[in-house]
């Protein structure tokens, strides 16, 4: 999320409220109508949850390849997030993991759903990401780099790959193969089809491949919704595109209280559910004690970026490194230190005093 001022981020949103609207009718396929929007909304408690990759991996190949898919450490790391109440996960897949083998990754997807769902969590997936490390590779991945953010994770397709209209065929292969073998299960709470398109200086090229990504996922017209996440206020053509083909609205949003409380506000004028798939990044004032009341106040879904202090390194803040690998002043991201203990215990209270009634 790009740092711009409030009175910005109003207009912004309010441009592209009309320019969605006006969108709506050339949308790719049948969007939900807001009435089974909400009916679906109204069906859940209350969603709150993290976005989640566990401690062992540092990235989403690391996650989801075969040697190194670890369910033992899901099981425990879900059984943390149950027992603070958190229902739901936000997860990353990668298209890589699923080229190398098919079969195979889709089991692995149904082993994390099970997992999940013993945890009574419903997580949502995530199919592409413009953010981080442009070229990913499957095999053995790299170590993470010392006090670095996110050091080792993958963009996916990547660049340029991203703009390679040679490659959506296997991309389209994928995508409609992993949402037709859960079109219908109703353990997975919905598909968020993209994260932060246009990130990484990729602004409106990204629009081309997210247009087909949506395309291809109305074809398979699945039982869960679709999504994709809105991030930056300045890209208003991707805002707006995203907007009118989103079932229900997400958003991610670092900033402090007031400033988030105006982005939904103005969101609510789209009468969709809202869940916000990215905050709490401390060092930005941006907390579960300032944040999370106001989402459950307004019936925001609230999914915090961070789980677990693991290889992603994303206890340090996004550009500060700390080359000793010490200890930060204060976490930027993440709730539980690796054995489970909490990084700070009022943190987790509050979240378990929100959600467990």
């Amino acid at each position: 999320m790009k740092d711009i001022t409030g009175v910005r981020i109003f207009w912004l949103l309010i441009v592209f409220v009309f320019a969605a609207q006006s969108l709506q009718a050339q949308s790719k396929g049948q969007v939900w109508s807001i009435e089974k929007a909400n009916a679906w909304y109204a069906k859940h408690k209350w969603l709150v949850g993290a976005d989640y990759i566990p401690a062992t991996a540092i990235n989403q190949l690391e996650m989801w390849q075969a040697d190194t898919f670890d369910p033992v450490t899901i099981d425990k790391e879900l059984g943390w997030a149950e027992n603070i109440g958190m229902n739901t996960m936000r997860v990353f897949l990668h298209s890589l993991a699923w080229k190398q083998d098919p079969q195979g990754f889709k089991k692995r997807v149904d082993q994390f759903l099970r997992i999940a769902e013993k945890h009574k969590i419903e997580p949502l997936f995530v199919f592409f990401d413009d953010c981080w490390n442009t070229t990913p590779k499957i095999g053995k991945q790299p170590e993470p780099k010392t006090g670095i953010h996110n050091s080792g994770w993958m963009q996916d397709p990547g660049q340029p790959a991203s703009n390679d209209v040679t490659l959506f065929p296997e991309l389209e292969k994928y995508v409609k193969d992993v949402m037709t073998s859960f079109a219908h299960d109703k353990r997975i709470l919905l598909w968020d089809l993209y994260n932060e398109p246009g990130n990484s200086s990729k602004k409106d090229s990204t629009l081309s491949l997210l247009e087909k990504i949506v395309e291809w996922a109305r074809a398979v017209n699945p039982d869960q919704p679709i999504s994709i996440g809105l991030w930056d206020w300045s890209f208003e053509k991707l805002n707006a595109f995203q907007i009118a083909n989103s079932d229900i609205i997400t958003y991610h949003n670092y900033d402090e209280p007031a400033e988030h409380l105006r982005v939904v506000q103005v969101l609510k004028s789209f009468g969709r559910p809202l869940i916000c798939t990215e905050y709490m990044a401390r060092l930005r004032n941006s907390r579960f004690s300032n944040i999370l009341p106001i989402l459950q106040k307004e019936n925001v879904g609230a999914i915090n970026w961070g789980f677990v202090n693991g290889k992603t390194n994303t206890i340090y803040a996004w550009s500060t490194p700390m080359k000793d690998g010490g200890q930060p002043i204060e976490w930027f991201h993440d709730i539980f230190w690796k054995d489970g203990s909490a990084y700070r215990k009022d943190e987790v209270e509050l979240i378990r005093g929100l959600t467990i009634k």
